[in-house]
């Protein structure tokens, strides 16, 4: 038997009769018990995590449940951003092994590495998909550990979000809210594509930063590092720089050893703040002296040819694909768009009738030039797939 999946969208605030029939249709279309399922439930949800996790485990035969709450909501080609409900991806595959890690805020700020490598045993993921609370956990410290316990293995995934108090986000595992997350491991048997679409453009010049303290550039190409984000303001369009506030960002490059950089080459950052007295430029990185930054511009058009893009060099066209899991961000969506379900869309437009399931993410994990990391304003997906014999 071949692995399978479905994903279901329930729209509405909860209610024991209605989780009990998304169970039930899972267990009759997957025609036996899953491997594991990720739900994503909106905020409201929370007050009755334990009870929605119990009846879809009881009724439709999933071992494990990993979640998170959600501002919205994706189910196969749509992205359900207003009122109540949850999305369901439910898998049943074969020899393919996953391992769930839950861990708590205090078991990752106090345990050594021995906590999560003895979850493994002898088993090696070939990718994780990892759940996080922003709320709780330091989740920069968090990656950065990760990628030094496992430097082979790419992450994917998603933090929760909200509203604007901290009991409006969860990380669940079963009838279990996490303070620090949830991670899955998948080896085995099984076959993956992501997808990282950050959704800028480069502008100006890629220069060598050449003065630099913690997260405040001075000098970039021994010039102030305010006047190069000036020149390189100066070459958008009259249109492209009206709305340049809040659109300008620093992008890091991952590998000084290419001949062209372009877009996925970099990972961009916040620009949080710049002095035109000083020069200075504060980002939400820190970058080391030599490492080559270039000004990135966001908009709709650059965000959508960017992930129509993506899609298409990071995804192998495959007939053996199970599912897809989408992880946008909440400063996507309609409302920066201008229309619904983009995302959702473009990706279902590429991969057909396939099981997706996802979130709206107050930050989006996947990884550029090689490196796990923490995004914002991105959308991170992965394609599941059956091994292909070549492969073997």
């Amino acid at each position: 038997m071949k692995s399978t999946a479905k994903s279901l969208l329930y729209k509405g605030p909860y209610d024991e009769a209605a989780v009990k029939a998304v169970g039930e249709e899972i267990l009759k279309s997957l025609g036996g018990t899953s491997s594991l399922a990720f739900a994503f439930v909106t905020s409201d949800y929370i007050p009755h995590l334990e009870d929605f996790t119990e009846v879809l485990r009881l009724h439709g035969h999933i071992p494990d449940i990993v979640g998170a709450s959600a501002r919205g909501v994706i189910h196969n080609d749509t992205e359900y951003e207003s009122g109540s409900g949850f999305a369901i991806l439910s898998l049943r595959l074969e020899d393919v092994q996953n391992t769930v890690i839950p861990f708590d805020k205090n078991t990752f700020e106090n345990a050594d590495s021995a906590h999560f490598t003895d979850a493994l045993g002898a088993v090696k993921p070939k990718v994780w998909i990892s759940l996080l609370n922003p709320v709780e956990l330091n989740v920069e410290e968090w990656i950065h550990t990760w990628n030094h316990l496992f430097p082979e293995i790419p992450s994917t995934g998603g933090l929760a979000s909200g509203g604007r108090d901290a009991e409006s986000y969860a990380v669940f595992h079963n009838d279990r809210i996490l303070s620090g997350g949830v991670v899955v491991g998948l080896s085995g048997e099984i076959a993956f594509d992501i997808v990282v679409s950050q959704g800028c453009r480069p502008i100006g010049n890629p220069l060598p930063v050449t003065k630099s303290e913690a997260n405040i550039i001075y000098s970039l190409g021994a010039k102030p590092a305010y006047k190069e984000l000036e020149a390189a303001y100066q070459t958008l369009n009259d249109q492209e720089k009206s709305h340049a506030k809040g659109n300008l960002f620093a992008g890091l490059a991952g590998n000084e050893y290419v001949d062209e950089f372009r877009p996925g080459d970099f990972l961009v950052r916040n620009i949080i703040g710049a002095d035109p007295e000083t020069g200075a430029v504060v980002i939400n990185g820190v970058p080391r002296v030599g490492q080559t930054l270039q000004y990135q511009f966001r908009d709709k058009v650059i965000a959508d040819l960017d992930f129509q893009n993506s899609i298409k060099t990071q995804i192998t066209p495959s007939k053996q694909q199970i599912a897809a899991l989408l992880f946008t961000c909440t400063g996507r969506g309609k409302e920066f768009f201008g229309i619904p379900n983009h995302d959702a869309e473009a990706l279902s437009q590429a991969l057909g009738p396939l099981p997706t399931g996802g979130f709206f993410c107050s930050g989006e994990i996947g990884p550029v030039s090689g490196n796990n990391c923490i995004h914002g304003y991105t959308a991170s997906a992965i394609v599941l797939r059956e091994h292909a014999p070549s492969q073997k």
